[in-house]
């Protein structure tokens, strides 16, 4: 099994994401790698629409890295000393190919995310965000399914 120098984890910061962001902590310590912790605060449309509600962009830049920063201390206290870990926070209005692109940029070597596991309409209007992942990534991504029953073990 080749090692891994980085890896990605996505969040979106919900519980169902707790279980890929684990498994990432956990790869990283195991071989040594470097984790990424990426959070897209993805506006999409809403950013014209609620422009003057934000407030300024740095300010929402700096409160969400506050935000992820508690996430990963509060779920994950055990691994943060254990793991090389970098959190980056960006705005965007599509989350996967802000995904992909951070790999690229980055040069990670595995990308490692939850999925959701919508089914039926709702999976046909929203798509998965895992599944244009998969499809576009400069390489291998492992997505774990968040079973709720595995969300506690995850946290």
């Amino acid at each position: 099994m080749e090692t891994v120098k980085k890896i990605l984890a996505p969040t979106d910061l919900s519980e169902l994401s707790l279980i890929g962001v684990r498994h990432a902590l956990e790869m990283g310590r195991s071989q040594g790698a470097e984790v990424v912790v990426y959070y897209v605060i993805d506006l999409g449309g809403q950013w014209f629409r609620r422009r003057e509600g934000i407030g300024p962009v740095h300010e929402m830049l700096e409160r969400h890295k506050r935000m992820l920063d508690g996430f990963l201390r509060d779920k994950f206290p055990e691994l943060m000393n254990l793991v090389e870990v970098r959190q980056v926070v960006e705005l965007g209005a599509t989350a996967h190919n802000l995904i992909v692109k951070k790999a690229e940029s980055e040069g990670v070597e595995r990308i490692v995310m939850s999925t959701h596991g919508r089914t039926g309409i709702t999976h046909l209007l929203m798509g998965s965000v895992s599944e244009k992942v998969v499809a576009r990534a400069p390489c291998p991504v492992l997505v774990m399914p968040a079973h709720k029953r595995d969300i506690a073990k995850a946290a």
